[in-house]
Parts: C-alpha cells; sequence; structure tokens
C-alpha cells in the first residue's frame, strides 16, 4: 500500500510509534481488524468490541506475520513493532481517510433508505466497462466496513464505488469524511431506522451529511422521482443530476417492457442519445438502478454502449433478489434485509411469476414506533397482489398476517384465492415448511437481516 508506512500511519493516526527506527519506513501490505485475515506485512487493529477484545489477538497477528499491530494499551511482550493510539476505532477512520486522500481515486458514494446494494452492483458493472473499479463487498458500508473497503483500494484501481450505510445522525457526516465522494448517488428516501430519524424529512436530512465532505461541485445523481430528493435542486455546492421515470428528469426511462422474472426492457434516454437495454433482474425497481448506472457512466465519460454492456452484464447477489430455479420450486431469494418499500418491491416481482405464488415473509427491523402499522400495511399490500399463499414469521409480522386477513375479509375475491399463515419464530415455520410449498410454486424469501432467513432459502433448497 504505496504512501502507508508505519511512520506515516502513526502520524495519520496520532499515535506513538514503538519500535526500531529501521522499520519505521516499512509500508504495510493491507490492513484488517480479524485476526484471521491476516496475511504477511499486515496492519493488525486490536479493536475492542462488545464481546471480543482484539489485543487478545496481538500475539497471534505478530505470529503470523502482521508488520505492525495497532493498540490501545501496550502488549506486555511485543514481537514487532507497534502503534499506541487513544481509540483503535477511530484511527482506522482517520487512517481510511488518509489513505482515500493519496490514493487520487475516484469515488462514488452511494447513500439512499432502498437499494443501495443493488445500486452499488449496478454501477460498478457499468463502470467496468471503461475503469479498474473496486467496490464495497458484502455488507461493509459502516463507519468499521467503509474505512475496510477504502484499505482494499490498490494502485491499478481507478474508480471506487462506495456504498454508506446509516442508522442515526452523524453517521453519514464521519462517513462522508472518510469517503470525499467525486459522485453522489442517493437512490430514495423511505421508511428505514425510524426509531432514531423520526421521519422522511429527517431520514433526508441524515442522508444528505454525504456532501459534507463531497467533492466541491460532486455531481448528485438524485431519483427525481422521489418527493424529498427533488427538494435538493438548489442545494448549494452540488450538480444536480435527475433520474426517474418521468420525462422531466435529466435521464429517464421510456418504453418500459416487462419481461416477468427474466428482467425489464426500456428505453434509457439522455442528452447523449436514448439506448434500449435489458436489465437482467426483475423488478421495476431495477429500473431506478439502471439510471443511477447510467447518470454515472456519463458523468465519468463512458459511451452509451459502455452503459449498456454494464447494465446487460450486471449479476445477481446472494439474498438480493436472486431467482434460484429448481426443479420443483423458483425460490427469490431477498432475505438479507427487508423495510416497507422494499418489501412491496420483492412482493411486485413475485406478481410477475406464473403458477402459485408463496410469500415467506419476517420481520422488518428499526421501523420505530410506526412498525406495527408498517407491517400491518405490507400485509395488506401482499393480499392486494393476489400472493396465493402468504406466510409471515415473528413477534412484528404478526400485525403483516393481521393486515393480510382484514383485507381478505374486506374482498370476497381475495377470500378465494388468498391464504395466510403466522408462525411467531422461525424454527416453526422450518418445520412446516415441507407442508407449505408445493411443486411449481415460486416463492419469495424476504425478511430484516436479524431474522436469519438465509437459513430458509437454504432449507427451501434441500428440499427441492
Amino acid at each position: 500500500m504505496r504512501g502507508m508506512s508505519l511512520e506515516r500511519i502513526a502520524d495519520a493516526c496520532g499515535g506513538a510509534y514503538v519500535g526500531p527506527q529501521e522499520k519505521k519506513t516499512i509500508e504495510v501490505t493491507g490492513v484488517t481488524s480479524d485476526s484471521r485475515r491476516i496475511e504477511e506485512g499486515f496492519l493488525f487493529a486490536a479493536l475492542k468490541g462488545e464481546r471480543v477484545d482484539g489485543h487478545r489477538f496481538v500475539p497471534q497477528a505478530m505470529e503470523k506475520g502482521a508488520a505492525c499491530v495497532l493498540v490501545e494499551v501496550p502488549p506486555k511482550d511485543p514481537k514487532g513493532p507497534y502503534i499506541v493510539v487513544d481509540s483503535c476505532f477511530q484511527a482506522l477512520k482517520d487512517l481510511a481517510e488518509y489513505y482515500r486522500k493519496i490514493t487520487g481515486i475516484k469515488v462514488v458514494g452511494i447513500a439512499g433508505s432502498v437499494g443501495k446494494t443493488s445500486t452499488k452492483e449496478m454501477v460498478a458493472s457499468v463502470l467496468s466497462q471503461k475503469y479498474s473499479v473496486w467496490k464495497t463487498e458484502g455488507n461493509f458500508n459502516n463507519e468499521l466496513g467503509v474505512p475496510l473497503t477504502v484499505f482494499g483500494i490498490r494502485e491499478e484501481h481507478e474508480v471506487a464505488v462506495l456504498e454508506l450505510g446509516i442508522s442515526d445522525f452523524g453517521e453519514m457526516h464521519r462517513l462522508s469524511k472518510i469517503a470525499r465522494p467525486d459522485i453522489c448517488i442517493m437512490t430514495n428516501i423511505g421508511l428505514c431506522h425510524l426509531e432514531n430519524l423520526k421521519s422522511r424529512d429527517g431520514i433526508l436530512k441524515a442522508k444528505s451529511e454525504i456532501f459534507d465532505f463531497a467533492a466541491k461541485d460532486c455531481i448528485a445523481c438524485l431519483n427525481g422521482d422521489d418527493d424529498k430528493l427533488i427538494t435538493l435542486r438548489g442545494r448549494e455546492g452540488i450538480r444536480p443530476c435527475f433520474f426517474g421515470k418521468e420525462k422531466e428528469n435529466d435521464i429517464y426511462a421510456d418504453r418500459i417492457e416487462n419481461l416477468g422474472l427474466e428482467g425489464t426492457a426500456c428505453d434509457i434516454c439522455t442528452e447523449e442519445g436514448r439506448i434500449r437495454v435489458t436489465i437482467p433482474i426483475p423488478g421495476e425497481h431495477m429500473i431506478y438502478n439502471a439510471l443511477a448506472g447510467a447518470a454515472a457512466g456519463l458523468a465519468l465519460g463512458l459511451s452509451l454502449e459502455e452503459i449498456r454492456a454494464g447494465i446487460e452484464a450486471l449479476k445477481p447477489t446472494v439474498g438480493r433478489n436472486h431467482i434460484l430455479h429448481g426443479p420443483k420450486y423458483t425460490v427469490i431469494d431477498d432475505c438479507y434485509n427487508a423495510n416497507p418499500v422494499s418489501m412491496r418491491a420483492a412482493l411486485d416481482v413475485l406478481g410477475y411469476a406464473p403458477g402459485r405464488k408463496v410469500a415467506l415473509l419476517g420481520d422488518m427491523g428499526e421501523l420505530g414506533d410506526q412498525e406495527n402499522l408498517l407491517h400491518y400495511e405490507v400485509g395488506a399490500y401482499a393480499t392486494e397482489k393476489q400472493i396465493d399463499r402468504i406466510v409471515c414469521t415473528g413477534k412484528l409480522a404478526e400485525h403483516m398476517a393481521r393486515g393480510a386477513q382484514d383485507t381478505i375479509r374486506k374482498s370476497p375475491e381475495a377470500a378465494c384465492s388468498v391464504e395466510v399463515l403466522y408462525y411467531p419464530d422461525r424454527e416453526r415455520l422450518l418445520a412446516d415448511l415441507p407442508g407449505i410449498l408445493s411443486p411449481g410454486d415460486t416463492v419469495l424469501v424476504k425478511a430484516s437481516h436479524f431474522m436469519g432467513f438465509e437459513k430458509v432459502v437454504e432449507e427451501t433448497g434441500k428440499l427441492q
């Protein structure tokens, strides 16, 4: 990692270097807080967690060849150099901020309530047609994950696509300070993290902190169909580029054709011209991802043909609208996370499927004092979409089941075709799963991450 000598690392994070003077010029080859991932020449940060103190693994890190360790408490019998700081967590963020600056790389920062990960994948797929791209992997989008992602940037990378996730005020401010985005993409302002942010206006305020440390006159690619994001039109210090389905946007979709579970075809219309694209992942919400990808691509000088190729090269990721075709069932694996907006979008996708449709739905987290109502409304929506079997699991999902049942009582047509089942926990759902599914079903699996519904996907696969 060029520019990451032990001496500069200590300076960047305000630490005190302890070790041989001749080793101060050694450059580390990587940075990690996970002792299992240490390689020769790495810097190991001994983070203090709720359950595990990383200082326990300092001897192991040195034995595995770490060039240096970042600690709050000096090791008793050090086998190599170490840097003492007040807080390893803050030091990692300070060090990532320093490293981001010296890389000189272009950064695309992605924020929003829903669709950050799928948008990140789309943008990376598009930009990869012209550049060497580094992107956020997994759920590394918080105040620990973003620094660790930044440390993965290498000399060959030309653009980094960073997902920035928050749940409270001030977090995006700190993430922006690390990422320093040149292009900011905001997907939407939905009903997420209401527990801390209280309202959509609060969510807009918190997400807009992304501009606090963005490049001067950064390009802000914003969903122009979102009633909150359009209020950023006159914000000082940004150059807005609005995308959406409406023709008033700078980049918009036209001639939309639903291809069912095979995806969506549409024209993407820009000042440079229009292109016909096939988005290979289903759901009309994926149109917004493609438009965001096009906006980022144009901002970084891609041709329309390169943008088309990047959109059509997109691959699904596990747990994110991933279609699994099996001999008995087709499974829509969308179990990584959930909120009211993404639940509706997933149910829309399920509605495209032929044959019997089964929704295995679980609790949604961090919805604040509106959580009961928001679960109820998702259940009602599932019924309105004529999902044949709605299976609700979890404490909060009881309200989802009630919403579905109440809607059935109000609709004689739904009463004939929709069945609602409720399970208080995942284990009881899994026990009954063989009787819930039938050959030919298309099965949606969706819940917030804490519900562990990847286990439901796994068990469904075993029944194939």
